[in-house]
């Protein structure tokens, strides 16, 4: 707990390049919160001890009593104001702050990544003697994608997947569900609309966080991922991971305000506000979740692998984590026509962080026996989205405009070798 160990939380602050100051604004903040209880409590005990005079008091002893109870119940109330005012403000600050990142990842913002393997070697389309094509050219060569009337029909930045464009997608999130189901993953089809209180417990800043889509009139919030309904699945329940970790598969579609988008971004379907995703979300103890990420992170790069694609894994700087990931990696596909890698997936460990918000909960066994409850570790991935038809169309194309099918997608289009 951050009251517990202050110095690491200021220390993850100061490696996010967030406001260190939080921290001693929550334990002042902590330290009035319980004052003001106390205070509280001492005069309601007092209140109640009042009471019961009053009751066995009679005439004039009794009317003073009263008059004392009436001005103890106004201090009461106004004690009762001034505790709930002083839990709220620690209650929001303690939402404000990020959580603990695991020490000794990379520190600073969006540039100070860690490289950690390079995996496949990037065509050389100059040797073979042509011009790569980008995602989009190809697509339309293909009517495979069309963004013209996606944006007639819902504005820009919406599209139509069409004909073998809506089939790639389909086999590839099949493909990737099979995966999950083969390494015991539960398959589930998620609400793509929540609560506040799920978006927020999952480590969403629903009143600041502009990428958010939100119902005003019904108070619902669209996910940008099917972690948000995953994550609030078992919320406020105790779970049993006796038998290891649980681990489910949510299908969804995904929406993103993509406010902050902008040049090549915009182009066709790297950054859109819809889209699909097959999410791996797994609840475990604290003491597994290191090697469930490892194991997250390895069935990613399984998944990038039978696409044929050359990529790259980063450990994530602290200041690009988001606020419940402790640590993150990202798989980075290679672009050819950007000439760089650009991310297609990642895996993050938010250690207990969203379960202490939802109070997810396990019950511990010490010696065969049933014992205190504690917080569980979550983690998520993802194993498909739509932006990997990106990839998949420009590290594949052919100089007459196909697209080679790689070899482990094949089944999941009927046999299908090439696009054409």
């Amino acid at each position: 707990m951050l009251t517990d160990n202050p110095d690491l939380y200021r220390a993850s602050q100061r490696a996010r390049g967030a406001d260190e100051t939080l921290v001693d604004q929550l334990l002042d903040a902590d330290v009035a919160r319980r004052e003001t209880i106390a205070a509280f409590e001492t005069l309601r005990s007092e209140q109640n001890v009042f009471s019961k005079k009053v009751g066995k008091a009679k005439g004039e002893e009794r009317a003073a009593l009263l008059a004392e109870v009436k001005d103890l119940a106004a201090k009461v109330k106004q004690a009762q104001a001034t505790a709930d005012a002083a839990a709220a403000k620690a209650s929001a600050l303690q939402r404000s702050i990020p959580n603990l990142i695991v020490e000794g990842i990379p520190s600073g913002g969006e540039d100070d990544f860690t490289v950690l393997k390079t995996v496949g070697t990037a065509r050389d389309f100059a040797a073979e003697g042509f011009e790569p094509l980008d995602h989009l050219q190809i697509a339309e060569k293909l009517d495979a994608i069309d963004m013209e009337r996606g944006a007639k029909v819902s504005g820009s930045r919406f599209y139509f997947l069409k004909g073998i464009g809506a089939r790639l997608e389909m086999a590839m999130m099949n493909m990737a569900l099979d995966q999950a189901v083969s390494y015991g993953f539960i398959p589930m089809v998620t609400p793509t609309l929540v609560r506040p209180e799920i978006m927020q417990g999952t480590g969403f800043d629903v009143e600041h966080d502009d990428e958010i889509y939100r119902l005003e009139r019904d108070d619902l919030y669209l996910v940008g991922t099917s972690e948000v309904a995953l994550a609030g699945y078992h919320a406020n329940e105790i779970m049993d991971l006796s038998d290891g970790p649980l681990r489910y598969a949510g299908w969804s579609s995904c929406y993103r305000r993509e406010a902050g988008a902008a040049g090549k971004d915009t182009r066709g379907i790297i950054r859109v506000h819809q889209f699909n995703k097959l999410e791996m979300f797994v609840y475990t103890t604290i003491e597994q979740a290191e090697a469930e990420h490892a194991r997250l992170l390895a069935w990613e790069e399984e998944m990038l692998a039978k696409m044929e694609l050359p990529y790259r894994v980063i450990d994530t700087a602290a200041g690009d984590l988001g606020m419940s990931a402790a640590r993150k990696f990202d798989c980075e596909a290679w672009v050819p026509t950007q000439g760089t890698f650009r991310e297609l997936t990642s895996t993050s460990n938010c250690t207990t962080f969203q379960a202490r918000r939802l109070n997810i909960r396990e019950r511990q066994v010490v010696d065969g026996k049933a014992g205190k409850t504690r917080a569980v570790a979550t983690l998520n991935g993802t194993l498909a989205t739509t932006r990997w038809i990106v990839a998949i169309l420009e590290n594949h194309q052919n100089p007459d405009g196909t697209v080679n099918v790689p070899k482990a997608l094949q089944p999941y289009l009927g046999g299908l070798e090439v696009l054409s």
